[in-house]
């Protein structure tokens, strides 16, 4: 997927952000009306585990260290599982991995941020 920035006025190429970090391999890939999704099934998944970042940010959900780091293992056997046992998934197990993973690693930065918020006001005080 490619989002053009700007253009400069002088130049003659569009200045693109691009999600590089993404195979897109079409069978991995979710379809809608016909035109494939930027990204692959578990990166949309983790996308919208992402959409959970108010619940984070608003002190609504706080889930332990433990947990945080339970929430990623699935994506990680699912994934690791795949390229070296030549597992098959499916794409509906890759989007419920992927919504896990990114509820995980919001949860893991909201814990990184209350600790550095701890220490600074330790600092302060």
């Amino acid at each position: 997927m490619q989002i053009v920035i700007f253009k400069p006025k002088y130049f003659s190429k569009k200045v693109v952000l691009t999600f590089s970090s993404c195979h897109r391999i079409p069978e991995r890939s979710f379809f809608w009306k016909g035109r494939q999704f930027p990204l692959c099934a578990r990166c949309t998944g983790i996308c919208i585990g992402f959409l959970s970042f108010p619940l984070f940010i608003f002190n609504l959900v706080n889930i332990n260290l433990f947990y945080s780091l339970a929430l990623l293992l699935p994506a990680v056997i699912d994934a690791t599982t795949q390229a070296f046992l030549r597992r098959e998934s499916n794409n509906w197990l890759r989007v419920t991995t992927g919504i896990m993973s990114g509820i995980g690693v919001l949860s893991l930065l909201a814990i990184g941020g209350e600790t550095i918020g701890r220490i600074v006001l330790a600092i302060i005080k």
